[in-house]
């Protein structure tokens, strides 16, 4: 654990027990996608800004206490104060819905492939149990051995879902979620940044 933690201290600063994510920035609109012509409230993240935020926060446990710090110019300041929390939170919370929806589906994706496994094992298992009886020779054998290897491999998909892919979805859903709350701050830009000061 000192191990992360020193690692940690050394790429985010750390104020009263809480890490900073910091961006320095020259005009607000660096932290939108450009193309996106909605207003302000409703704007996607530019894709930069979006992995740099959310691989930050990736990188501590989830119950870390973070904030996000923005440095922008001074002319700037009175519009990021207004707008921006707002848009960001309303993004990342848009965002964690997607991901709540998509979990939603996995599970019920799950459900149904886990009814459909059980029930052609069942069938490949009173098949096999069926053509026991016509005798044991090596033909039969490997029809029932066919029957049990399929009825099994029909599982695969829904154990594949339980163990393994909704794990990475339920993640990305409590990033989203803890991005949705977490505190910002705008601070004062002190000397102009390069265009991607993602940092």
């Amino acid at each position: 654990m000192s191990k992360l933690v020193n690692k940690l201290q050394s790429y985010y600063r750390e104020e009263e027990g809480t890490y900073l994510i910091e961006i320095k920035l020259n005009q607000l609109q660096q932290v939108f996608n450009s193309l996106d012509p909605s207003p302000f409230l409703d704007r996607d993240l530019d894709d930069n800004a979006e992995n740099y935020i959310i691989n930050s926060v990736d990188d501590f446990p989830l119950n870390t206490p973070l904030k996000l710090v923005f440095y922008l110019p001074s002319n700037e300041q009175n519009t990021a104060r207004h707008l921006l929390p707002a848009a960001l939170h309303n993004y990342f919370d848009y965002r964690q819905q997607g991901e709540q929806r998509k979990l939603r589906t996995i599970w019920r994706q799950g459900r149904i492939s886990l009814i459909i496994g059980l029930s052609f094992l069942f069938v490949c298992l009173s098949l096999s149990e069926l053509i026991s009886r016509f005798g044991s020779d090596t033909f039969i054998h490997f029809l029932e051995e066919g029957l049990l290897i399929s009825g099994w491999v029909a599982l695969w998909r829904p154990l594949e879902i339980f163990l393994y892919e909704w794990w990475p979805v339920s993640h990305q859903q409590k990033i989203f979620a803890k991005l949705a709350y977490i505190p910002m701050e705008i601070r004062l830009l002190e000397e102009p940044s390069t265009p991607d000061s993602f940092r």
